[in-house]
């Protein structure tokens, strides 16, 4: 489970998340996610203290990724399954390990560079606008596709990143089933091991 959100991470070297967008950013998703990257790079450049980093970056996440899409789009079809207690127990325990997941990987980086290559309209919901995490000594060049969402073509969303051909959201999806396989399909042990990851 960890892993899959370090990768989220990187690629999100320069993103954050969810419902309520600030009317400063674009309507456009390639615009939408280069102002968004560009946030994130003034916050990591900064001589603030990681624990203030981090704060920050929760809030641009909180601004500009659905998260409790992606939380519905990884619990499955168990979500259908589970009380509506359950669910809203589920949909705080994702986001507060979300948050922590990014942010305790982000705040690593001072000055991630991304560059915004292009966009593709899939659909009146969804448009994938392609980056490129420049290369390195450290680290290898990598491509990254943000998936935004843009039912709302006011209102934009990440919903989504494919580092290399890899969903993320996919990832975490097939993740949180094998828990939830091993432990006979109860949801509990799905909270048990977000609440440890959250609170380590």
């Amino acid at each position: 489970m960890k892993r899959i959100f370090i990768s989220f991470l990187i690629f999100f070297i320069g993103s954050q998340f969810i419902q309520t967008k600030a009317i400063s950013y674009s309507s456009n998703p390639e615009g939408f996610i280069s102002e968004v990257i560009q946030e994130a790079k003034v916050i990591l450049s900064s001589s603030s203290s990681s624990d203030e980093k981090a704060n920050k970056l929760s809030e641009i996440a909180l601004k500009t990724v659905d998260v409790k899409g992606l939380a519905y789009y990884t619990l499955g079809k168990k979500r259908k399954e589970i009380t509506p207690e359950e669910l809203e127990k589920y949909e705080s325990l994702f986001e507060k390990y979300f948050l922590k997941s990014f942010t305790s990987r982000l705040t690593d980086y001072s000055d991630p560079k991304i560059n915004v290559l292009s966009s593709e309209v899939v659909n009146e919901k969804y448009t994938i606008v392609k980056t490129m995490l420049l290369k390195t000594d450290k680290r290898p060049e990598v491509k990254i596709d943000w998936r935004v969402y843009t039912k709302d073509p006011n209102n934009p969303l990440i919903r989504d990143l494919i580092i290399e051909g890899l969903s993320l959201a996919r990832t975490q999806k097939e993740e949180f089933a094998s828990v939830l396989n091993a432990n006979d399909n109860d949801i509990n042990a799905l909270f048990s091991t977000l609440e440890r990851f959250i609170e380590k």
